[in-house]
């Protein structure tokens, strides 16, 4: 009874945690190839990437969701989870996950380290300022904002047009106010007066970049061609047009290393970048993959939100840059297909069969999304208390009649005990051979991977390109960016555009309304329905629950 009702703060709080050095060597590090950050945490050395060069790859298991709910799904607990169990039966694994933003820590949906007795410690420290790669990653791209503005200042050089500038600022903090904001003002000592606006850094460009760079060089390569504005003569001002891309390299080289840290099992854990899946590409860095896969036999990672958003753009956007995804786990709660299936959430403790087999609809699209990919699937039911018995039976019968790898996940309240069922099924999949291939071919135009992404991931009948979002694609192909990949900006909560259409939908369409280019990270955005790139606090935020205690222990982090 007692794990049942301790929070997630109070089990981490309560762990016994290993010296960074013992976790370090259990994966054969020596000391020269990390720095301690405190007794808990490390950052990689910069010239481990070259000493593992020659090793080969382990395996690469990906875990994704069905489309979140407020009911909770609980991708990171069971990925979590999922690397403890592989790691108490003896096989070598890594766990590699984003690291949390403070905008949804102190907002709504709190941290990212998972949950119950599957957790990555230090929590608290995760939770907030972790190593400060978060305020690494905004003073670089607010450099690069104060660096434009003095440009225009001083005359203005490059002919820049206020009214075209797109690199906005940026704050790791909901923050709605900030949206849209007028700068400048006060007179000519205060620079040219114009629009401005702020984003969260997690949907920033140099988030983005600095998850998918191999290398400082090619962290400064692709910082240099990001596009921040156009000239009255609508020609692109990239960063290094600005001179600036240097300087915002230098502020991200410690940054740009991954962290290693512990689950609560003393599974190693690499956490490391945090891009957002509905505004960005969701996945954490590719350097800290790439080293997971050289130290262990099984890295198990997370792709952001459901798997028609954070796996998509895995396996569109990140393995192309020659990963290998071998695996791919999708998680599901009976809690979350009830509500997919119609019930409201004060409703879903009530067994509810009718409303569970509709919501399997929306299981069945995801299951057959991955099936695209060419990449073996297997179904983790996470446990809740409030599941029946029947409504458990009926989820693993359902994927037997489909010859669906099935398997429960108690990893919440047993920890890697509780994942041992979806061991087996994972190494069942391991074994079959992956067939891994992008949902399309970069040479087809940059209109027909969208329509792809939108008929055959979100099961659409097609997509209406609103008249600015057409412009911008024409000149987006005109300007030799036509073989980039696409980045879906949409809801997470629903297969449509329209985050109130729970379940699997049918008989809808996309509408794409803009489209911007993000050349530092190397695809196209598009722009669907009303995302927004700086979210706002719900009416009770998580931060008002948060405190410390006069020894120092955090209060309210969940």
């Amino acid at each position: 009874m007692e794990k049942t009702i301790r929070s997630d703060l109070e089990i981490a709080q309560s762990a016994i945690l290993q010296p960074i050095k013992s976790i370090a060597a259990s994966i054969g590090l020596t000391e020269d190839d990390y720095d301690p950050y405190g007794k808990y945490k490390a950052k990689l050395s910069d010239g481990l990437k070259e000493r593992l060069e020659t090793r080969a790859d382990g395996k690469l298991v990906l875990v994704t969701a069905i489309n979140p709910t407020p009911a909770g799904e609980g991708k990171s607990t069971v990925t979590v989870g999922l690397g403890q169990a592989l790691h108490r039966t003896g096989r070598k694994t890594m766990i590699c996950l984003r690291e949390p933003s403070l905008g949804p820590t102190m907002g709504m949906k709190g941290g990212a380290c998972g949950g119950g007795y599957s957790q990555v410690l230090p929590m608290e420290d995760i939770n907030l300022h972790f190593t400060g790669d978060m305020h690494a990653i905004t003073t670089a791209h607010n450099t690069i904002s104060a660096l434009l503005d003095n440009h225009l200042h001083q005359g203005n050089e490059l002919g820049i047009d206020p009214r075209r500038i797109t690199w906005k600022r940026v704050l790791d903090l909901n923050d709605r106010s900030l949206r849209h904001v007028t700068i400048g003002l006060g007179g000519p000592a205060h620079s040219v007066p114009r629009q401005d606006g702020f984003d969260i850094t997690v949907a920033s460009e140099i988030m983005a970049v600095l998850c998918l760079a191999d290398s400082l060089e090619d962290l400064e390569a692709r910082i240099s061609r990001i596009v921040v504005a156009e000239t009255y003569a609508k020609t692109k001002v990239t960063v290094a047009d600005l001179k600036a891309a240097g300087a915002a390299t230098l502020l991200l080289k410690e940054a740009f290393r991954p962290n290693l840290v512990q689950t609560l099992e003393g599974a190693p854990a690499l956490i490391h970048g945090g891009p957002f899946a509905n505004i960005a590409h969701g996945c954490n860095s590719l350097v800290a993959t790439r080293t997971a896969l050289k130290l262990s036999d099984i890295v198990v990672t997370e792709a952001g939100f459901g798997a028609d958003l954070g796996a998509e753009k895995f396996f569109n956007i990140k393995s192309r840059q020659g990963l290998h995804p071998d695996a791919v786990v999708v998680v599901a709660t009976i809690r979350a297909l009830k509500m997919h299936g119609g019930v409201p959430k004060n409703a879903l403790e009530e067994e509810n069969l009718t409303a569970l087999t509709s919501g399997l609809a929306l299981l069945e699209k995801h299951i057959e999304s991955m099936e695209l990919f060419g990449v073996p699937a297997v179904v983790a039911l996470n446990r809740f208390a409030s599941d029946s018995a029947d409504e458990r039976r009926t989820v693993a019968e359902w994927c037997d009649a489909r010859s669906v790898r099935f398997a429960e996940s108690d990893v919440f309240a047993q920890g890697g005990a509780g994942g041992e069922a979806l061991v087996d099924q994972v190494i069942d999949a391991l074994e079959e051979e992956s067939t891994f291939r992008p949902l399309y071919p970069l040479d087809m135009s940059l209109k027909q991977k969208i329509e792809r992404i939108a008929t055959l991931i979100y099961g659409a009948t097609g997509v209406h390109f609103e008249d600015k979002a057409l412009r911008e694609l024409e000149r987006c192909e005109e300007s030799g960016w036509g073989g980039l990949p696409i980045c879906m900006a949409k809801t997470p909560f629903s297969l449509t555009d329209d985050p109130t259409k729970f379940g699997r939908a049918e008989g809808f369409m996309i509408t794409v309304r803009e489209v911007r280019p993000a050349i530092g990270a190397g695809f196209i955005v598009a722009l669907t329905g009303n995302v927004l790139t700086m979210p706002g606090l719900p009416k009770e935020p998580a931060a008002n629950r948060m405190g410390v205690l006069p020894d120092g222990k955090a209060i309210g982090l969940f």
